[in-house]
């Protein structure tokens, strides 16, 4: 069956969040709802479509903000986040709210996830990555879909990591530039050229012209 994936934007922080199922199927999950959460809601709600996880790339303010819009809509629903970015989610500081004064704290991920877990989720098999550089704990999720010709399509959920022209941000209380390029080289820029790149912020992409074309690169 086809993946299908949408973009919510959120135009105070242009923050990404997707929604992300199989054609046909009413479960779908959710990566990095930020402040667009009311917007996610009601798309899910007018798709008659029903989360079955939360999935953050990182524990920032604008990726976790609708968190709680989520889990009130759709009682139950888990979230997960690596393991080393799980802490962000109790605190203002560590999740950079406070910094833009707009102290944010909501209970913690139900599930911390680590380098080389598969999550079956919804009938999609993500691959997690963890990708530290921007923040301690960030992770990718990477997914495959096998089309009808017997190729297979990528596409990875990149957060804050690359970006279509650019990278994130490395000079945070926990982010490290040479961490930040390395996960790229090694955990990003070795998948197929043809895959799909949903990062947080601006528009898709893919491995093949951010490895020809971004400056960092």
């Amino acid at each position: 069956m086809t993946i299908k994936v949408q973009t919510i934007s959120d135009p105070m922080m242009d923050q990404n969040a997707y929604i992300v199922n199989l054609d046909g199927s009413s479960e779908c999950v959710v990566i990095d709802p930020g402040m667009s959460g009311a917007d996610i809601v009601s798309t899910l709600e007018s798709q008659q479509l029903k989360p079955v996880a939360i999935l953050c790339t990182h524990g920032h303010f604008d990726h976790i903000w609708g968190v709680d819009a989520l889990r009130k809509a759709f009682p139950g629903v888990p979230t997960y986040i690596g393991a080393k970015d799980a802490d962000k989610f109790e605190n203002p500081s560590g999740n950079l709210s406070d910094d833009f004064d707009m102290p944010t704290s909501i209970p913690a991920a139900e599930k911390t996830v680590s380098h080389g877990d598969k999550l079956s989720l919804a009938g999609l098999e993500f691959e997690v990555r963890e990708t530290p550089g921007h923040s301690a704990g960030h992770v990718i999720y990477i997914l495959r879909e096998n089309l009808p010709t017997g190729a297979v399509k990528t596409m990875v959920f990149c957060g804050d990591v690359l970006f279509a022209g650019s990278i994130g941000r490395s000079d945070f209380y926990d982010g490290n530039t040479e961490d930040l390029i390395n996960s790229i080289k090694t955990q990003i820029l070795t998948l197929p050229d043809n895959t799909i790149v949903y990062s947080g912020h601006m528009r898709t992409t893919t491995v093949e012209r951010e490895r020809i074309y971004n400056p960092y690169f």
